[in-house]
């Protein structure tokens, strides 16, 4: 998509707006202004027909319009190494274009470890710019030796028009220290923060640190927490977790592709997986139709044809994603700081294979693919 202005991007940013912050966002009452905006309103009332299930036999929640998904962005480079800030924009495009209802960016995938203090702070200002309110916008904000210079980060991040402040559960405890010190911890960046909406990511690095159902429960209880990336995989402790959530001010988010199906069915808010940054339409439709009965068919499909695919994206990522979003004419570098990832010919083959799969997809459950 070409925008002849700055007008026009606002048009197009505005009319997304109004068909998907309309039916919940990522926050509670602190974010009335932001990610609350049209909270709790339902776009379908309980489908007709079959009850759907899920794989053990449960009876699936009746259906509500309200499932999101949640990029997490990738940070396009130039080829000589600096942050592509037009790449930035056109790939923020793309991701709306697709029914993204939510950005997550400074995150892992934007590579944010190999990035500079003030390029964190920048490409998330980028995207909040870029979006002009249209959509909310979090990024991980708990970068600090301290626990004084993280707050402080956080509130610099916050400062760029953020709606949350994510917290990387591995920045507030080492790998030996009990969950009782990390809700120490916890309590004392809430101190702080003031009054900072926050949330939280189980980042692999610099370590991942999950979130136990007792530290979760303690998250809840203090309501300072909005929004929480989950990265556990095992799908049965995934599900004690959406099931602590439900009904509270905390919007639950699964990164995991393969429990996509189960935990949108279970109650999960939405999914922000790295897929989405290969094909962000499938993960719009899982989120759209997971819950819908006569649907189900085909949502067992696509799980099982994204399940599948997993091992195919995840080899060079996040350069396999970049190569593959080029291939679908995004103008952005299959380039990335960290020097050991270099794309080999068998990757680029699978990564071209996988291209004809994701087409064959879209005819299968008839959708077009976003070409901007």
């Amino acid at each position: 998509m070409t925008h002849s202005s700055e007008s026009s991007r606002r048009v197009f940013l505005s009319t997304l707006a109004a068909g998907a912050l309309g039916v919940g966002a990522l926050g509670a009452s602190a974010l009335s202004a932001g990610l609350a905006a049209g909270a709790g309103q339902k776009a379908h009332g309980p489908m007709n027909g079959p009850e759907p299930r899920s794989d053990d036999g449960e009876a699936v929640h009746p259906l509500r319009n309200d499932k999101k998904f949640v990029p997490v962005m990738i940070t396009p480079f130039t080829l000589d190494g600096r942050v592509d800030y037009d790449g930035l924009s056109r790939l923020t495009d793309f991701y709306l274009a697709a029914g993204a209802k939510g950005f997550f960016a400074n995150c892992q995938s934007s590579e944010m470890f190999a990035l500079t203090e003030e390029e964190r702070l920048s490409i998330t200002r980028h995207v909040v710019r870029h979006v002009s309110g249209a959509m909310p916008v979090v990024a991980s904000g708990s970068f600090g030796e301290s626990l004084e210079a993280k707050a402080e980060f956080a509130d610099k991040i916050y400062q760029t028009g953020i709606n949350a402040v994510i917290m990387i559960s591995g920045h507030f405890a080492k790998k030996n220290e009990s969950d009782d010190v990390l809700i120490s911890r916890f309590e004392k960046f809430f101190d702080l923060t003031g009054a900072i909406p926050l949330g939280t990511y189980e980042c692999p690095r610099p370590y991942k640190r999950i979130i136990t159902p007792y530290v979760f429960s303690y998250l809840l209880a203090a309501k300072r927490v909005i929004y929480h990336k989950d990265t556990t995989i095992v799908f049965d402790k995934v599900k004690v977790k959406i099931d602590l959530a439900k009904n509270s001010h905390l919007e639950f988010y699964d990164a995991c592709t393969a429990n996509a199906m189960r935990s949108l069915q279970a109650g999960a808010k939405g999914m922000s997986a790295v897929s989405g940054n290969f094909y962000p339409e499938i993960l719009v439709w899982m989120c759209d139709n997971a819950m819908r009965p006569e649907k189900q068919e085909e949502v067992h499909y696509m799980q099982e044809q994204l399940t599948r695919a997993e091992a195919v994206i995840a080899k060079g990522y996040p350069a396999s994603s970049k190569y593959f979003l080029q291939k679908r004419g995004l103008p952005i570098e299959p380039i990335t700081r960290n020097k050991k990832i270099k794309l080999k010919k068998k990757n680029i083959a699978a990564l071209d294979a996988m291209y004809q799969t994701f087409l064959g997809w879209c005819d299968r459950i008839g959708i077009e693919p976003v070409r901007l």
